[in-house]
């Protein structure tokens, strides 16, 4: 059903992770009230590095995504994510950003805001978190914006350029540091030089997680990613109502 690139060559140079397989689908498939969303898919993907599924947007393809992530249970088929196939326990493994009407940024609130809450979020109930200042926003963005200039902490969401708001998105999302971090749809960084950037970074965080993002252009030949192919008629993008 899916087309398997060869894995990067570069990836070998990376001692952080075997090359064992993370995630592995075999007949997987999402119906709903419309009609089939997605499937049946069979896919296997290697740990470590970034993955990315090419394909048309739409409802398909990112519920493909939210299923692989613990956050759709399937209809039928099977999924198994580093030995785990309940969708709770693969739940407990992934994070995901990028995904419209599930982790979008208010536009309205600040860096600080953001960075706060989520900090607040993570911490045990019964301890007390102050406002973020300069060293937690180093230890949240830090490690995904790399060299490029972390934003301010007054800084409205509405203000940041797609890059930055996007490398904000998964920063915060990514605060746990689970297994597997899935993203939705890279083109949301519609600049070439921005999104290879973008790309850069997540290939950065593949040396210590599993990546899997999804892009409906293929990447520049030479970028740093395994690819799967779909095809439109396993994830349905035109299907109507199916999210």
């Amino acid at each position: 059903m899916i087309a398997v690139a060869a894995p990067h060559e570069a990836y070998e140079s990376q001692p952080e992770y075997t090359r064992e397989t993370a995630v592995t689908a075999r007949g997987l498939r999402l119906d709903g009230p419309w009609g089939p969303v997605f499937g049946p898919v069979d896919l296997d993907i290697g740990a470590g590095g970034v993955t990315v599924i090419e394909g048309s947007a739409g409802s398909g393809r990112t519920s493909l995504l939210l299923a692989l992530s613990g956050r759709l249970k399937p209809s039928s088929g099977s999924l198994n994510v580093f030995g785990r196939t309940r969708p709770r326990d693969i739940f407990d493994i992934c994070s995901i950003a990028g995904f419209e009407d599930i982790d979008e940024l208010a536009q309205s609130v600040t860096v600080r805001d953001l960075v706060t809450e989520q900090i607040r979020w993570d911490a045990p109930w019964y301890k007390l978190i102050g406002r973020a200042g300069d060293e937690q926003l180093a230890a949240v963005c830090g490690p995904v914006f790399g060299d490029h200039p972390l934003p301010r902490l007054g800084q409205y969401v509405s203000d940041l350029g797609e890059l930055e708001a996007t490398l904000l998105r998964i920063a915060v999302a990514n605060t746990k540091k689970t297994a597997v971090l899935v993203i939705d749809d890279l083109e949301q960084v519609r600049r070439d030089y921005e999104r290879a950037y973008l790309v850069e970074r997540l290939a950065d965080l593949g040396r210590y997680q599993t990546v899997i993002c999804s892009t409906v252009n293929p990447l520049p030949e030479g970028s740093p990613v395994d690819v799967l192919t779909l095809r439109d008629d396993v994830t349905y993008p035109d299907q109507e109502g199916a999210r």
